[in-house]
């Protein structure tokens, strides 16, 4: 990891985030405070928001904030166009999965460690070609999934045996009751660093924000390269936290 201590902000000319935990809660707006703060920083800095849900919900939930957004892990691209105020969608790959192989690891990991009974369908997938190992099931009650692994102890014990299973997967410990995967090699430092390449920018001109950085988590593959990264563990703080930026 980069230490963000040692940054020279006269190289700086992007800032990439994460969405969801740094920015706000899973899947609300932004408050006024961080909204706030995102609008000074782009005074100063082009920002990009490095997401693993698709861009058109990223842009949405930002309630239609101009900034360019990666998707999927990178498997989509926007750019905020300002004349439409809207997203141009430049890239949006898609990859086959074989749903038998899948069904039948899953139906492994959950016999294994006992999640064998679940609302819904054992796997989601999606029209990316990323899927999600529910253990809850798709179609657990909210309340359930938030307190089934919100520290997420239970699943980073086998995590490492999803890995071995799914090997032509990125696999990250989502959400508080799931397992995301995103075909190889999409992750989010995949993804940053081909912007950098596509943008004619070092990743010494790049710091990353995010909260998701512990094992599994999908901002690791940021922590652990050599961009700055800048932890946000609350989101409410992420105001303050941002301040060493301008």
């Amino acid at each position: 990891m980069a230490d963000i201590k040692n940054l020279d902000k006269s190289k700086l000319k992007l800032i990439a985030f994460d969405l969801d935990g740094t920015l706000t809660q899973h899947k609300q707006p932004m408050d006024e405070k961080n909204h706030a703060m995102l609008v000074e920083l782009s005074k100063r800095y082009r920002l990009v928001m490095v997401g693993a849900g698709q861009t058109g919900r990223i842009f949405k939930q930002m309630e239609e904030f101009p900034i360019d957004i990666i998707g999927n892990y990178g498997l989509q691209y926007a750019k905020y166009n300002h004349e439409t105020k809207s997203l141009d969608v430049i890239r949006d790959e898609s990859f086959p999965c074989d749903r038998e192989s899948v069904e039948k690891r899953a139906d492994h990991i959950r016999e294994k460690y006992g999640y064998t009974t679940f609302a819904g369908d054992s796997v989601e997938y999606h029209p990316s070609g990323c899927i999600t190992l529910a253990l809850l099931g798709t179609k657990a009650c909210q309340a359930d999934k938030l307190a089934f692994d919100p520290d997420r102890v239970k699943r980073r014990r086998f995590y490492d045996e999803v890995v071995e299973l799914f090997p032509e997967y990125n696999v990250f410990v989502g959400g508080s009751s799931s397992f995301d995967m995103a075909p190889k090699p999409y992750h989010k430092y995949y993804a940053l660093d081909l912007y950098c390449r596509e943008n004619n920018l070092s990743h010494e001109n790049v710091v990353f924000v995010g909260d998701d950085y512990g094992l599994g988590g999908n901002d690791e593959s940021v922590y652990r390269s050599d961009i700055a990264f800048l932890c946000v563990d609350d989101y409410r703080e992420f105001a303050q936290i941002a301040k060493c930026l301008l």
